[in-house]
């Protein structure tokens, strides 16, 4: 039955393995060939039940095909002719490993399964932990060359971090994000074709054209209800999931960091460790999904989860590259007006950069924009009341930069190959350990000297022409330039406290549980466009909470559509996330101002709601999609609704909402009216929005009995 608490065992009687959280059980038998084999994922079943399960396992229905029960980790070798999880060479050109079981630990909520190669010196450990009251199942892989020092190395080609198996479904529908620069998290739900679906990012980092998240339903599934099966990669560079439908009916995914064609070499004594893999299974739906991630990612993810994300203003919109300190002192002092609490100067403020042709790498001000340096505008905009904020770009440099002309061995490159500009860029390799220290130490002494609050760490290119001349394993930078990412960002907020980070790649191009890990809130799209940031802040919530998800309020026409909008649809679209403002307050009239002020206060009376609540999200028949954020103790509600176009005769229909308790009544807070809690989940609420296109309307409603 399901339970309130998570636990883990294993039957050595049985070979039966067993994860249990609230609302599901994970279970793995230990095969005849010692390999881990996936035997159960879904609703809760008891031990007899699970041992029955095991016995009834099936062997191959004809020497043409494989175990019927798929395996923890596929290895290439044996009868296996699904993706495999696990590729490796040996000296003698062997290739795949064949396992036997050497035994299990367990500690607390974390379970072991250890394994060893029959023949050669390579071991792996299959790791799964469960966290308590969440039903999602983390898992990773660590591979292990237990040789002596006069062993041969042994060559790692795919080293996934799990591979995860769905039960036997009527039909499978495979849904994932895709998009690109300005059109990111775009939600597409397909019926699984019977072949192999390969999901991936080659670029070094998570990229804005896929994320490593999915989910797997029989076709069937709504927001409120069925069943549903999704995971996670909780990693920033280079990544592939491989979803695997065979003709038989059985389907199953593998998935880890890395892409086809890199690999990386394990020398005697040395360990591989890959990134989480993150499962969850739910029997309600995908809304009932999404706010079980959002749970986990607040509870086991994020670094500072309680604390509000502030009201920010950034300057780039307004100033572009023309930054200096008169003119940031003004926005700020108009952005603390209208009630803003973090000032970020962006791009600019550096070195010699008056374009994106020159200045990366040079990370002090700018002295004919900042004669007297960057405290005294830090401050006044502490004076003011706010935060102070920079960007940084530090694992990027241009040619023209003091630093690319003091080490131009530093960059990604490959000496016999022309090297790329992207942005006019290139990549620094903080794989070096002497880069890797120099960043460090860069941003360290930034932070410092000028008591900046917030960095917004952005990475505007991906890696091309990959190599490390003199290097013995040059593949090693895809994973070690992420992993130093990891390890710099982790030291500054140890050695700064208060500093918070806000993940940023051209846009949504590195936003995942890898960053989210080390940082506050990702920078969602580069298009601020609200129509647009429907599509995409929807496709962000599938994975990801609101309070992660950087929006902003800028100028009208937009500046990436042209499309002109109402400053309050504007407002309504930004509050459901992580409120920021990013126009040229200098020509927004007094007016606009005034309306600007008035509708960050209303923000900041929700944002507990936003931030913390749980998130419903709704639609009507005539165009309407909205979000809802309820409190856990059900006492308030906060719903942003948006009609973006008008249709011509389809009358305004009301909008349910389904979070509410059918037996209680709540309060309009703004409209005074009181409504039955059975009206408003069954037939809805009336929104009554504006007439014509861009309506938009914040409903605030509080239970009273």
């Amino acid at each position: 039955m399901a339970g309130t608490f998570s636990t883990v065992s294993f039957d050595r009687a049985l070979g039966l393995a067993v994860l249990r959280t609230p609302h599901s059980v994970y279970a793995v038998r230990i095969g005849t060939d010692g390999s881990p084999r996936h035997l159960h994922w879904g609703a809760a079943l008891d031990t007899a039940d699970l041992g029955a399960l095991s016995e009834a396992a099936s062997p191959a229905a004809s020497s043409f095909e494989a175990d019927a029960a798929p395996d923890e980790l596929a290895p290439e070798s044996g009868a296996r002719f699904g993706p495999a999880g696990l590729q490796v060479r040996f000296a003698d050109g062997t290739r795949g490993a064949q396992w036997h079981f050497t035994g299990h630990r367990i500690e607390g909520r974390e379970l072991r399964l250890r394994l060893a190669d029959r023949r050669y010196p390579l071991a792996a450990e299959l790791c799964y932990r469960v966290r308590p009251g969440s039903d999602v199942i983390e898992r990773w892989t660590e591979l292990t060359h237990t040789g002596t020092g006069g062993s041969d190395p042994i060559f790692v080609d795919r080293l996934d971090s799990a591979a995860w198996t769905a039960p036997a479904l009527s039909d499978y529908r495979l849904s994932h994000v895709v998009g690109g620069w300005n059109s990111e998290f775009q939600l597409h739900r397909d019926r699984l074709p019977v072949a192999e679906t390969v999901l991936t990012s080659r670029r070094g980092l998570t990229s804005h054209h896929a994320n490593p998240w999915l989910a797997l339903d029989d076709g069937t599934a709504g927001e409120e209800d069925g069943e549903v099966w999704s995971t996670v990669l909780a990693w920033s560079g280079s990544w592939r999931v491989t979803v695997h439908r065979d003709p038989v009916g059985r389907t199953t995914w593998t998935g880890g960091f890395g892409h086809e064609g890199t690999g990386w070499t394990l020398a005697p004594g040395e360990s591989l460790s890959t990134p989480v893999f993150a499962g969850l299974y739910t029997p309600a739906g995908f809304g009932a999904a999404s706010r079980a991630w959002h749970t986990y990612i607040r509870t086991s993810v994020l670094p500072s989860p309680d604390r509000d994300r502030p009201v920010l203003y950034n300057s780039w919109e307004a100033t572009g590259f023309d930054v200096d300190h008169p003119g940031q002192l003004h926005l700020a002092r108009l952005a603390a007006r209208v009630g803003a609490e973090l000032f970020v100067v962006d791009d600019g403020w550096f070195g010699a950069r008056t374009s994106d042709r020159a200045g990366l790498g040079d990370w002090t001000p700018r002295p004919s924009a900042f004669p007297d340096g960057l405290r005294p505008l830090a401050d006044e905009v502490h004076r003011l009341g706010m935060d102070f904020g920079l960007w940084v770009e530090p694992e990027m440099v241009n040619r023209d930069s003091d630093l690319y002309r003091a080490h131009p061995d530093w960059v990604v490159h490959t000496p016999t190959r022309d090297a790329t500009e992207l942005r006019n860029q290139l990549m620094l390799n903080l794989a070096r350990p002497e880069v890797e220290a120099w960043a460090l130490r860069t941003l360290d002494r930034l932070v410092r000297d000028n008591a900046v609050d917030w960095l917004k760490w952005d990475a505007n290119r991906v890696v091309t022409e990959a190599g490390w001349p003199g290097h013995p394993d040059p593949d090693r930078l895809w994973i070690d330039h992420t992993r130093a990412v990891y390890r710099i960002m982790d030291r500054l907020r140890a050695d700064h406290p208060g500093l918070r980070i806000e993940a940023c790649a051209g846009g949504g191009g590195r936003v995942d549980l890898g960053i989210l890990a080390r940082t506050d809130q990702a920078w969602t799209s580069d298009n601020t466009d609200p129509v647009d940031r429907i599509g995409i802040q929807h496709g962000f919530s599938q994975l990801f909470p609101a309070q992660t998800m950087a929006a902003w309020v800028t100028d009208s026409p937009n500046v990436t559509t042209g499309r002109a909008t109402p400053l309050s649809f504007r407002f309504h679209v930004a509050m459901a996330g992580a409120l920021g403002l990013g126009g040229d307050l200098t020509h927004w009239s007094e007016e606009e101002l005034q309306e600007t002020a008035a509708l960050v206060a209303r923000y900041k009376e929700i944002r507990p709601l936003v931030q913390h609540g749980r998130q419903y999200r709704l639609s009507t028949p005539d165009g309407v999609t909205a979000v809802h954020y309820a409190s856990e103790d059900d006492t308030d509600h906060a719903v942003l609704a948006w009609r973006p176009t008008t249709r011509f005769g389809h009358a305004p229909t009301a909008l349910a909402l389904p979070a509410l308790d059918p037996g209680a009544r709540y309060v309009d807070l703004d409209e005074g009216a009181t409504h039955s809690g059975a009206v408003l989940t069954r037939r809805g609420i009336d929104l009554t929005l504006p007439a014509g296109d861009y309506a938009s309307r914040l409903i605030r409603l509080r239970r009273t009995v």
